[in-house]
């Protein structure tokens, strides 16, 4: 019971005081919105492991570790359920990201696609979006706020801890 005891008073120790109206409302907007996110892109990178390892050339177990948190850890999110560990997991996840893009020299935001010349960029399904670095930045922004403000007042998170 001790044992118990002292890891929910390292977790209150993380976690911020959980806001309620307003706040509460839009810390469980973000959290939800971005929780759906993180599983609508991890389920796929789970499904498709191998390949999504042989395109960005890592390791399989590292892109298993990254895939499986993006699904789960989404599914964390929109409960609120251990929020700052996942956030801290998620951040991981999208800073190598960010900085994979980076070496790879994409843009940090990419152009438009109603500006781009006929034929220039075509994605899978026709005329789309180039990759930049822009979605991991914002993924990144998210999860810092989520990290700052903690899941709120609306989160299995602030029932555990009021306990």
């Amino acid at each position: 019971m001790e044992v118990l005891e002292s890891i929910l008073n390292l977790w209150r120790s993380l976690v911020p005081v959980s806001p309620v109206g307003m706040q509460g409302y839009a810390l469980l907007t973000l959290r939800v919105g971005l929780g759906v996110l993180f599983v609508i892109h991890g389920y796929p990178k789970l499904n498709h492991l191998k390949t999504w390892s042989n395109a960005l050339k890592m390791p399989l177990w590292l892109c298993f570790l990254s895939a499986s948190s993006m699904f789960l850890g989404g599914f964390c999110l929109i409960a609120g359920f251990l929020t700052p560990f996942v956030c801290l997991a998620l951040l991981c996840s999208m800073v190598f990201a960010l900085v994979l893009e980076i070496i790879q020299g994409l843009p940090f935001v990419a152009i438009d696609p109603y500006l781009i010349p006929e034929g220039e960029y075509e994605g899978a399904d026709g005329k789309g979006e180039p990759p930049s670095q822009e979605k991991a930045f914002v993924f990144i922004l998210m999860l810092i706020i989520l990290l700052v403000f903690g899941a709120g007042g609306f989160a299995v998170d602030a029932w555990i801890l009021s306990m």
